[in-house]
């Protein structure tokens, strides 16, 4: 690891200690001659060799934040670990064909996702820009100039009008310009290190839409099927009201119910009916929410998810592994980490401004005066030499960005260290939400098959006569409360077992991603 420089320690002798030379000798410099232009070459490739590979400013290493061993909250039964590939594409779990291609359409054509990868492309060019002052550049430059003076047979210019002559001129030129700032102090690939670092924070950017989206995805479309279903159980609820509310009536006009009967029984079913149109609702708002999630209008689904079918359901199981997994496999605490990285090279950047900058700016070119003689050897012109400057006072503005570049990196420090913690938090609630509501859903099932018997027995003997109409209202109530709590109970399980899913971070392939990384070193 190259030696990071410290603007009030580093010195010529500190460059030197890089390579392992020890101080280095400067041949003096010989003003005129090729012996003066040969020395000043040469002391420049021995700066430039002293110094290759160092850099100014601190280097980077990982965040060290400590997590717990284990997880706080029960683990997901059956206890299985699949393989990376299946919590990549761990929607497949669900068996849902239908889940399945819409979470696929909108990998490829979600805006969001577009919107990411358009990131990605500015950064690989704003890094491109960065790596490009590490070279020299080159300009070709070409002019013609005519121009007429009056000049006096002595030689001069002006006089009298009577003792001059108009002379024109033309003048010819063509050649090249180049210029090159050696990168002595590491500023330039410092530079160019941010910007690699930015560059993986956008990848890592669009891995945390695509998790987010398979995500919002699934839980839209576990939404719709539990209104669907919700839906259903309620029309199938209204219809055995509308029975007993008929019973009733067939009952007041033989004289063996009150009317007060009547009115329950009439109540009951309009409000069992107003609950559908609410519920019809929020499916069709879903299914807008999944067009637009697609990349689509909001009702270029409605033909193809308008059938009902059931609400998608998995094993309560996941690859947990251990806390400290987290922080490699979540894209957002990846992003996170090269963001502490590209602040940390922006320190170095600025330290940098502290020291000399060396160029070397040369040009090359013919000049003449009439055109047929501008390609002579003989109108070659050239010039090339060593520059250096040195910001000796600027009111503390170099020091003060320094300054500011160590603040903003502890600002990334510090959001790096929330993401781990809001990751670990996310976890630890979904595995206690997914654990609560499994017990939730138990008593759920336990309630709706008593209260279906007691619907059958309440209506028995309110038709022989041996119980009021009330308690037939309070059975069939009990019984709509429950099945419809029921139905919210399995959607809660599956969008808890999706919450867990986008905790862990999947949705994307960590191994693909880490063979590629390894193909480009």
């Amino acid at each position: 690891m190259p030696k990071a420089f410290h603007p009030n320690t580093s010195t010529l002798s500190d460059l030197s200690s890089c390579r392992g030379i020890q101080n280095p000798p400067i041949p003096p410099l010989v003003k005129g001659g090729q012996g003066g232009f040969v020395r000043i070459c040469r002391w420049l490739l021995l700066c430039l060799i002293m110094v290759a590979g160092c850099a100014v400013g601190p280097d980077f290493k990982p965040p060290d934040m400590p997590v717990p061993a284990g997880w706080a909250g029960p683990p997901p039964l059956p206890a299985v670990t699949p393989a990376e590939k299946d919590l990549a594409n761990w929607w497949t779990v669900f068996d849902d064909k239908m889940l399945q291609s819409l979470i696929q359409q909108a990998v490829e054509s979600n805006l969001d996702v577009k919107f990411a990868e358009a990131r990605i492309r500015q950064a690989r060019a704003a890094r491109g820009i960065a790596e490009s002052f590490l070279g020299p550049t080159l300009d070709a430059t070409g002019s013609y100039q005519r121009s007429e003076a009056s000049v006096s047979p002595t030689g001069g210019t002006g006089g009298s009008s009577g003792n001059t002559v108009r002379i024109t001129t033309n003048q010819y030129f063509a050649g090249f310009d180049a210029a090159w700032e050696l990168d002595i102090f590491g500023g330039v690939r410092r530079s160019v290190e941010a910007a690699d670092a930015d560059l993986q924070a956008s990848v890592e950017a669009r891995r945390d839409v695509l998790v987010t989206l398979t995500a919002e995805v699934a839980r839209n479309y576990i939404d719709l099927r539990a209104f669907q279903q919700r839906i259903s159980i309620a029309r199938q609820n209204l219809e055995a009201q509308k029975h007993s509310a008929k019973l009733t009536r067939q009952r007041f006009e033989a004289g063996l119910a009150s009317g007060l009967d009547v009115a329950n029984a009439e109540a009951q079913v309009a409000t069992t009916a107003a609950v559908i149109p609410l519920l019809e609702s929020s499916a069709r708002q879903a299914i807008y929410s999944l067009g637009v999630l697609l990349g689509r209008p909001p009702a270029a689904l409605v033909q193809e998810l308008a059938p009902a079918l059931a609400i998608p359901t998995a094993p309560p199981s996941a690859p947990m592994g251990v806390p400290s997994e987290l922080l490699r496999r979540r894209p957002d605490i990846r992003q996170a980490e090269a963001g502490v990285h590209a602040a940390t090279a922006r320190i170095g950047v600025a330290e940098a401004d502290l020291y000399p900058k060396f160029t070397i700016t040369g040009s090359i070119g013919v000049r003449a005066s009439d055109f047929g003689s501008w390609l002579d050897w003989s109108s070659r012109l050239w010039n090339i030499g060593p520059g250096v400057t040195w910001r000796v006072f600027d009111m503390g503005r170099i020091r003060s960005d320094i300054a500011q570049q160590e603040a903003l990196q502890e600002q990334s420090l510090l959001a790096y260290q929330k993401t781990v913690l809001t990751g670990l938090q996310e976890v630890e609630s979904a595995l206690i939400a997914l654990d609560k509501e499994q017990e939730h859903r138990n008593a759920l099932v336990d309630a709706v098959t008593f209260n279906e018997k007691a619907v059958d027995l309440s209506i028995k003997l309110y038709t022989e006569g041996q119980t009021d109409f009330l308690n037939v209202l309070q059975a069939q109530r009990a019984l709509f409360l429950t099945q419809d709590a029921l139905a919210q109970s399995n959607q809660t399980i599956s969008t808890n077992l999706v919450a867990l899913y986008k905790a862990l971070g999947g949705g994307w392939d960590l191994q693909e991603a880490e063979q590629n990384e390894t193909v480009k070193q």
